[in-house]
């Protein structure tokens, strides 16, 4: 598999997500946007980027959340931050 093929795959899984966790949560990212602004997306990208910090260093605690589950997060939540960015403007 090329590495533009991986990437396609990895956008899929990421789609694929991003419309469960829609469908589980709503569009509670949109509405928080819509009342925070920005600093919303900011908080929760930095948050994620910590919990990545966290498992480089040791073990997760929570067995069901590993690097790629934390780095898919961070992808989805700066997909959505451009989202709701593009259909602000």
């Amino acid at each position: 598999m090329t590495k533009v093929e991986q990437h396609r795959e990895i956008c899929e899984r990421l789609n694929q997500l991003y419309a469960a966790k829609n469908k589980d949560y709503g569009d509670s990212f949109g509405d928080s946007f819509e009342e925070y602004g920005l600093t919303m997306p900011a908080i929760r990208l930095d948050d994620k980027l910590h919990r990545f910090k966290q498992l480089i260093k040791q073990e997760a605690e929570v067995k069901d959340e590993s690097i790629t589950d934390t780095l898919m997060d961070l992808a989805n939540y700066a997909i959505m931050t451009i989202i709701e960015i593009e259909n602000k403007a």
